[in-house]
């Protein structure tokens, strides 16, 4: 058994516009770091946890990372617990898989420390039950926290994760601003009810977006995550999405979407030049809104949580 382990995870972009709930990416920046220290004891203690602003539960019970520990402690059959300290590189509700990082972080850093006797795959029911405590049973951001790169989620279980391709200079640019968005208030305001018309229309672009990814075509990429289901019905929770698509668009992206339930939103470009003037014109937006917000360039990473130091 090691000392101690510190494992990275990344943020993620989950439905990629049109794939509710079945697609999802891993970014290379930022993300969640977990360090986990073997306790004589069984059970989980939460030592500490920070760049939260003191918003997290310090319950073991109701912290998604303790929560992943634990379920992982019991799949590798430890007799003991864990001491888990948290750091959180990621806002809290706001569409980047801030919940699925620590998850995913909490889950490879355990099982990291007792020799990794379990795979990637053995550690995505451990992930879920974590996310199901905060976001619900679905696994478009844990799976990708733990698997990296761009994945097509197919059910709960390992043979349901598929890894896509990440097509060439695709950057994606990103503003959060500055709101919450619990995501169970963002799937409650969902219909209930879909045209037949519109499920077509939506199941041809998410035919059309892994066509994409395929055959490495940016501008079909951009013109599949129009998405007109979701993204309408979670609009009116983020200020400025209009304005912002607009100025995106005018920028030179290909499409703008939110990231997961929001309120970030990604715009997915061609280059560093055109990702960093939609940064600028996202910023324009939101500065004569009167919001504050974060911005940020990334790439799709190929690595999901991964070990930073072990002793």
């Amino acid at each position: 058994m090691r000392s101690r382990v510190t494992v990275f995870a990344p943020a993620t972009v989950a439905n990629l516009g049109v794939g509710f709930d079945i697609l999802g990416l891993a970014l290379d920046a930022p993300g969640d770091e977990v360090s986990v220290e073997p306790l004589e004891t069984p059970g989980i203690e939460l030592a500490a946890v920070t760049g939260d602003g003191g918003q997290l539960p310090t319950d073991p019970a109701k912290n998604t990372a303790c929560i992943a520990a634990r379920e992982t402690l019991r799949a590798v059959g430890a007799p003991t617990g864990v001491r888990i300290w948290l750091n959180k590189g990621l806002p809290l509700a706001s569409g980047l898989g801030s919940s699925a990082a620590s998850a995913a972080a909490a889950a490879v850093a355990v099982n990291e420390l007792f020799g990794a006797p379990l795979s990637v795959g053995d550690l995505l029911p451990a992930c879920i039950e974590a996310e199901a405590a905060v976001s619900g049973r679905h696994a478009d951001n844990v799976a990708p926290a733990l698997w990296g790169g761009i994945v097509l989620v197919m059910g709960l279980e390992a043979r349901d994760i598929h890894r896509l391709p990440i097509p060439d200079n695709l950057y994606l640019a990103l503003i959060t601003p500055d709101i919450a968005v619990p995501t169970a208030k963002a799937r409650a305001i969902l219909p209930k009810d879909i045209p037949l018309r519109t499920l077509v229309q939506q199941t041809a672009q998410v035919a059309a977006l892994v066509h994409a990814l395929h055959t490495n075509d940016l501008q079909l990429l951009g013109q599949a995550m129009h998405d007109n289901l979701i993204m309408p019905a979670r609009a009116g929770l983020i200020p400025g999405i209009g304005q912002a698509i607009d100025a995106a668009h005018e920028a030179g992206a290909l499409v703008t979407t939110i990231s997961g339930a929001g309120p970030t939103l990604c715009a997915v470009c061609n280059s560093m030049a055109t990702a960093q003037t939609v940064i600028t014109a996202f910023s324009h937006v939101y500065e004569r809104l009167g919001m504050a917000y974060q911005t940020r360039v990334a790439r799709p990473s190929k690595l999901g949580a991964a070990v930073k130091i072990e002793t």
